[in-house]
């Protein structure tokens, strides 16, 4: 399955993956002062061509669009609608998006979610719209790629070989 039913999804509820690399960028430039938006840009794609991530996106940008056409059953169309800060499942999805580059993004995914910063802001204040999965899904995306970007350090390679 290709990246591109994705990018088409995020595209039509305002998110590109420029965006969501930009976020990805923030993230670890101070960690790799040679890191590039287009390294970003590979990385979300990576992430986003992951088969798991695709379900999880498609589950909850079609939760948020139903929410927005008021077809969900009660209660889950009230919890949506205000964005219940108990729900938590929107980030229990996310949290599975994060992990799958191993659990360094859990801290970033953490981040994220607290500071809301780039595209995830705006889609938290956009008051004609619900995106309670989508918000806390791009999060999960930057910090898996963000994580990715980690793992594939040179920096980090020195441990796995046992050296200084």
């Amino acid at each position: 399955m290709s990246t591109d039913l994705a990018e088409s999804m995020l595209s039509r509820r305002g998110v590109s993956v420029d965006s969501i690399a930009d976020i990805v960028f923030k993230l670890q430039q101070r960690y790799h002062p040679k890191l590039t938006i287009q390294q970003c840009e590979e990385s979300v794609r990576a992430v986003l061509g992951k088969r798991e991530v695709q379900y999880t996106l498609f589950t909850g940008i079609a939760l948020d669009e139903l929410a927005e056409k008021k077809l969900l059953p009660e209660p889950l169309q009230s919890i949506l609608e205000n964005d219940e800060p108990l729900y938590g499942v929107d980030e229990t999805m996310a949290l599975g998006v994060t992990s799958i580059y191993g659990m360094i993004g859990l801290t970033s995914f953490g981040y994220l979610d607290k500071e809301k910063i780039g595209v995830i802001e705006i889609l938290n204040e956009q008051s004609d719209r619900i995106h309670v999965f989508l918000d806390d899904l791009v999060a999960g995306i930057a910090a898996a790629a963000s994580s990715r970007i980690a793992h594939r350090s040179p920096d980090a390679a020195q441990y796995a070989a046992g050296s200084d």
